[in-house]
Formats: C-alpha cells, structure tokens, sequence
C-alpha cells in the first residue's frame, strides 16, 4: 500500500482517487476551493463535475495543501493545466528530495511553450517527475469501465513503480521514456478536439470527422518529431488513442466546446456552458507558436486559433482548410526516387 496525494478535486483527480483507492492504497484529496471540499466531504461525490462516483469514507479529503503531501509516497498532479504552475509554486517548499509527481494534466504553457512536466520541474526541481496520459474520461475511469494509459517517466524503475501503483483490472497502463512525446499528443490533440466539435457543430459528417483526425495526428507528430519526441508515441495511446475519444466522446469538453462554436456561440460564451476549464483554448496559441519556431506546417492549428481569437467563422475554417493546394499525403515518395532512376538511365 502506497499513501497517495492527489492535487485536484476536479472531474480527473476524483476518478483517479477512487481507481487509486480501489488498488489498495491511502488517499487524501486536496482542493484550493472551500466549498468543493465541504461538498465532497458531506456528499462524498462531486455533484457538478462527477455526479454519480462516489467516494469511499476512507479518502481523505482536505484544503490544507501540506497535509496533502506530508509523508506521501507519490503525489498526482490533477490541476487544470492553466494552474499547474501557481499550484507547483505553492507546492515547492513542502516538497522533499526525490519526491514523486506524477502530472495528469495535458497542456502547453502559452507564454513559455513549455509542457507541464517541464514546468513542475523548473519549480520544484527537487522532486522526480513522471506523466500519465491516454484516451481516459474521467466518466468512464470513475465508474469502472475497461482504460488504457501510458505512464511516462525519464528512467524505468519510476515507470514500472507507477504501472504497478496505478494498474487494475479495469486500468492498464503501459510505460514509456518518451515523456516529450506524450506530452505534446496529449496537449495537442485538445486543440484538434476543438476543431471536430466545430464540424460537428455546423452539422459535417462522419467524413470530416475522419479527416481531421488523420489529419490531426499528422499535424502533432510531425511537430513532436521536429521537438525531438518519437514517431511511435503519436501512433499510440497518448497520440492517435487520445485524439479519437477527445473528437469523438460525448464526454469531452473540447468537443463540446468547438460544438457549441460551430452553433454560433462566441469562444466565451461556449467556455461559459461547458462549466469546465476547456484546455485546447489554453493550447492553441502554445501549439501555433511552436509550429512557427519548429517551421512545422500545420494548417488546422492555424484556423482553430483564427475562428478562437480572430472571430473568423467556423464555416470559412473549413472551406480554407478544403481548398488548399493539393499535396501528398506522405513525405516518402517513391514516384520521385523512380522518376530519378529512370532520368539517369536515359542519360547514361
């Protein structure tokens, strides 16, 4: 049994604590917000942002931040990404040597470009920093459903500790060195999100939907690869696993989002209905402007971030993206290397 601190009381940090309680090990909770920690304790559900997952009597659930983290084993950074530095800022001097951290948050921070591991790092570089991502709504994780993950981590021995602390029969997780990589899949994708949910909400089919996804993973994996991150993570579950249930799932927030705009709701007011920290608004900027430091085209990036802050309508988007110029689909092009052969054949 591990004792665990969990960071966040949202939607994802209350899943996780239930799947982490029901693997044997101590829990405490920890929420900034007073009134969300009165309604957990009394309710033991998270009545706005998890209706219908209760919590066990025996997670502790507290606003006193130190209490949180005293004597853990491992600590789940669960905040939204928006907040994850303030949060590291706070959580720094109470952090010992060789503390675990494990983010579970996806994003990019728009003004430094940083992903958010390397934020927790920059402010509490004493501690040991690991991510966990995957296609997993906090929804389905809380009531049990079949989820797979990926744990990422600089050196195995803290991966596999984590696989072994976070997996279950209804939770499998996988381990890789390629913390970059899932990172930037899982910050990403949310921006992609936002984009199916504008097709959808304009009323495109089952096509368009399918375009931007393949299109989408395109788009990441050639910028993570320019970043120094491996083709394979982005055809995995933090990638192209990710990218489907955050287009395509009901659940999703950025869908939802990109719904409502595609309805003809401002970037606003569709934050306003979602009621939860929509993160590929948070991200679109970050993604754009690594596209231009990488050089890396990437033509939905572009047009999200023109109908999100340059009031360009969805409608357009999509017709701007459709009549670009003709391309290959793959950079390899063995028509070119033939053409090349034969070119010299004639010569010689």
């Amino acid at each position: 049994m591990k004792k665990i601190g969990v960071i966040g009381a949202g939607s994802w940090g209350t899943a996780l604590s239930c799947l982490l309680y029901q693997n044997g090990h101590q829990v405490t909770m920890w929420s900034i917000v007073e009134e969300e920690v009165i309604m957990l304790r009394e309710k033991r559900e998270h009545e706005t942002k998890l209706p219908g997952v209760r919590l066990a009597e025996d997670i502790e659930i507290t606003g006193d931040l130190e209490a949180a983290m005293k004597d853990k084993d491992v600590l789940v950074l669960a905040v939204p990404s928006p907040f994850t530095r303030s949060t590291s800022h706070m959580m720094a001097p109470l952090t010992r040597n060789g503390q675990i951290i494990v983010n579970v948050a996806k994003g990019v921070e728009e003004h430094t470009l940083m992903p958010l591991s390397q934020i927790i790092e920059q402010e509490i570089p004493q501690s040991r920093v690991a991510v966990l991502s995957g296609p997993s709504h906090a929804e389905e994780v809380g009531r049990g459903l079949p989820t797979t993950c990926v744990v990422g981590a600089p050196d195995r021995e803290l991966a596999c500790e984590l696989q072994e602390i976070f997996m279950s029969p209804v939770f499998r997780v996988y381990t890789s060195p390629d913390v970059l990589g899932i990172e930037l899949g899982a910050a990403l994708k949310n921006v992609i999100a936002l984009a199916a949910g504008v097709a959808d909400g304009l009323g495109y089919g089952d096509n368009t939907k399918a375009a931007l996804i393949t299109r989408g993973i395109a788009e990441i994996s050639r910028l993570g690869i320019a970043m120094g991150a491996r083709a394979e993570t982005f055809f995995g579950l933090s990638g192209i696993g990710d990218l489907i249930v955050t287009c395509a799932s009901v659940h999703s927030r950025n869908r939802k989002a990109g719904y409502l705009m595609g309805k003809g709701y401002s970037m606003q007011e569709a934050m306003d209905e979602v009621k939860m920290v929509v993160e590929g608004v948070y991200s679109a900027k970050a993604a754009l402007a690594l596209s231009e430091k990488y050089q890396v085209d990437m033509p939905i990036i572009v047009e999200v971030n023109k109908v999100l802050f340059e009031n360009k309508s969805p409608r357009d988007a999509v017709n701007e993206l459709m009549q670009r110029v003709g391309k290959d689909e793959l950079e390899y092009d063995p028509w070119k290397k033939r053409e090349t052969e034969t070119g010299k054949q004639r010569q010689g």
